[in-house]
């Protein structure tokens, strides 16, 4: 059978395809060490798992209005006036099965054929993909320089007249790298006065280490989200730990809004009514499990950071919140899926390689295991790359020999 060119130009997403490589590994009994996950090892809150087996137990687990639940959007609407000290209404707000399709959504819902949407490197890795699946054109921005975060002339250098979006995702996956304040004021003065969109990917906004802030676009604005063009993306995976629950959402103008719902509407139907349950008691509840989750991630941080520091040729800038960091690896290896599989397969470490990233010679390597596996797991990397370490290491109880160049 045929498959069309579309999807068949759509890469596989390189982080699902290591996490089912581990599965895989650990099944067979290998130690594996993952540290290309994105999901932290912390317990759903407990208010979450309270409002879920209410739902459960009600029997009423049926579907929902295509925007989302009525009470589950008045919560959005609250945690966006706390959060962003915006305005908001319910009609503004769209529910989906997880931040991935509420941007997918989105994206169907403001590109034509040969739009362009400006990408800012690093990057996630599913945006380029998403802007073509929709058929729209990447155009994705490199900062000079090793940095993480463009300056505004950059950026303004590679807008078009074919501009439609930009999609900024701070603190960013991979690199952990928050946007300075002043930068997300200039972009959203640039975006509203070019009509372009801007798209804030704020799934890591309350992940910042230090007691930091992440800057919100929102308030480098004084036009109300009805007239705003910046459009934010939310969800429950990162800040809450609750990656299976599936539960996302945009906040918009209200005409986007609708349009959003209608492509919703023929895709996906609804979100679970059991999952967004669950997110309304997240939203609602206490929210010291978000506060446990951030410290805990700034201690693994800082382990991470010491460890690597071992490493005299790597160069890494400390990231300032996420999960994740984004080391410069290129004096060892400069094809970063050549290292990653490298690694998997003389270490047993898992690792996401930089290029998806648009940061070749890079690993993203997460910290949101234990403190334990980010100590075992770059002692490994250590010891295969850095012909310093010793020849022999310990890894599952059995002695191995680094036999290679």
């Amino acid at each position: 059978m045929n498959i069309g060119r579309l999807a068949g130009s759509i890469a596989e997403s390189p982080t699902l395809k290591l996490n089912s490589q581990a599965a895989a590994l650990k099944a067979a009994g290998e130690p594996v060490i993952h540290l290309g996950g994105g999901e932290p090892k912390n317990k759903t809150p407990e208010a979450a798992v309270l409002a879920a087996k209410a739902k459960l137990d009600s029997g009423e687990v049926k579907y929902t209005p295509s925007e989302g639940v009525p009470s589950l959007k008045k919560a959005i609407v609250r945690y966006t006036e706390e959060n962003y000290g915006r305005s908001a209404s319910p009609g503004n707000v769209i529910v989906s099965a997880g931040a991935k399709p509420a941007l997918f959504s989105l994206l169907y819902a403001i590109l034509d054929p040969g739009d362009e949407v400006l990408i800012l490197a690093p990057y996630w890795v599913s945006y380029p993909e998403m802007v073509r699946m929709v058929g729209g054109v990447p155009v994705v921005l490199k900062p000079g320089e090793g940095r993480f975060v463009p300056t505004l002339r950059e950026i303004e250098r590679t807008l078009t007249p074919k501009t439609k979006a930009v999609i900024v995702n701070s603190p960013n996956n991979p690199s952990g790298a928050v946007y300075p304040e002043e930068l997300v004021a200039d972009l959203v003065r640039l975006c509203e006065s070019r009509g372009v969109v801007y798209i804030s990917d704020d799934i890591y906004h309350k992940l910042v280490f230090g007691g930091k802030k992440a800057a919100s676009p929102y308030a480098c604005t004084d036009k109300d989200i009805e007239s705003t063009q910046v459009v934010s993306v939310n969800g429950i995976s990162k800040v809450y730990g609750m990656t299976g629950f599936r539960i996302g959402w945009v906040v918009a103008p209200r005409k986007l809004v609708e349009v959003m719902g209608n492509v919703q509407g023929q895709i996906l139907s609804c979100a679970s009514a059991l999952a967004q349950a669950a997110a309304e008691g997240a939203l609602t509840g206490p929210q010291t499990p978000v506060v446990s989750l951030c410290e805990a991630l700034q201690r693994n941080r800082d382990v991470m950071m010491r460890e690597l520091s071992a490493m005299k040729k790597l160069k890494v800038r400390e990231p300032e919140g996420t999960f994740y960091c984004l080391p410069d690896f290129s004096a060892y290896k400069a094809d970063s899926m050549e290292l990653c599989r490298f690694l998997l397969e003389k270490a047993l470490v898992v690792t996401v390689p930089g290029r998806e990233f648009g940061m070749e010679g890079h690993l993203r390597l997460s910290y949101c295991t234990s403190a334990e596996d980010v100590i075992e797991g770059v002692s490994r990397i250590r010891w295969a790359l850095d012909p310093e370490s010793p020849e022999e290491i310990e890894i599952g109880g059995k002695r191995r020999v680094r036999d290679w160049a």
